[in-house]
């Protein structure tokens, strides 16, 4: 099986839900194969379906100051943040060419991450009863999906030189006594978010059995430093 893989770079939030939809169509449709959308967003917090409000700890006054927005979606999960130097990543996938389990695919996204993080010398983990990819009691990757007739959207965020000043205005995904991290603070230095988009690829296409096919030049541009290079 093939996929896709597109890399538009910084799109806002309502962009990339556009992008979604249109690909959600198609894919349904059966006009276009597997697709993996690989982006970053400008700063936006994002409430799932089981989001509760009061893991906002912001006021709009406070909101403003952030320079981020908010938008309620359709995926699974609470609150989380999105912004530079984070790796967002959409999978279109009908599963009805993979397997019909939703666990078996959150299980699958999981070990693509932690096979990522195991290039970089680090030992990573599931959590029982929390979804993502967790280094210790920090999460180092968020995920939350929806699926419509097999098709997924939504996905995943990983940390890499994410500012997690943003996560201090939440409660990360609704759960208290749990913190966030990122690649940077792990290992005290900025990672070319080439380096890793490259890895999530290949891992990618190795837990999910497909043949990963990418633009001969895209490129993803970082709000930081190290992020602003061709893939």
């Amino acid at each position: 099986m093939i996929c896709l893989v597109e890399l538009p770079g910084v799109v806002g939030y309502a962009e990339g839900l556009r992008l979604q939809l249109e690909r959600v169509t198609a894919r349904k449709a059966g006009d276009i194969p597997d697709i993996l959308l690989l982006l970053e967003h400008p700063p936006v917090y994002t409430l799932g379906r089981n989001a509760n409000r009061a893991n906002i700890l912001f006021s709009p006054d406070r909101l403003q100051s952030l320079g981020a927005e908010v938008y309620e979606t359709d995926r699974g999960g609470d609150v989380t943040f999105h912004g530079p130097g984070q790796l967002v990543g959409y999978p279109i996938l009908d599963l009805t060419r993979h397997k019909r389990d939703l666990a078996w695919y959150m299980h699958s996204l999981e070990e693509v991450f932690i096979r990522v993080a195991g290039e970089f010398g680090l030992e990573a983990q599931r959590a029982a009863g929390a979804r993502g990819v967790w280094i210790g009691n920090d999460k180092l990757v968020a995920m939350g999906v929806h699926v419509s007739r097999w098709v997924t959207s939504h996905g995943f965020a990983f940390n890499i030189n994410t500012d997690l000043r943003f996560f201090d205005w939440i409660v990360p995904c609704g759960l208290h006594g749990k913190g966030v991290t990122s690649l940077q603070k792990l290992l005290g230095r900025q990672i070319h978010m080439s380096v890793v988009a490259d890895r999530v690829i290949r891992h990618f296409g190795d837990v999910f059995g497909m043949e990963m096919k990418r633009p001969e030049q895209s490129l993803i541009v970082s709000g930081q430093q190290a992020g602003a290079v061709h893939l």
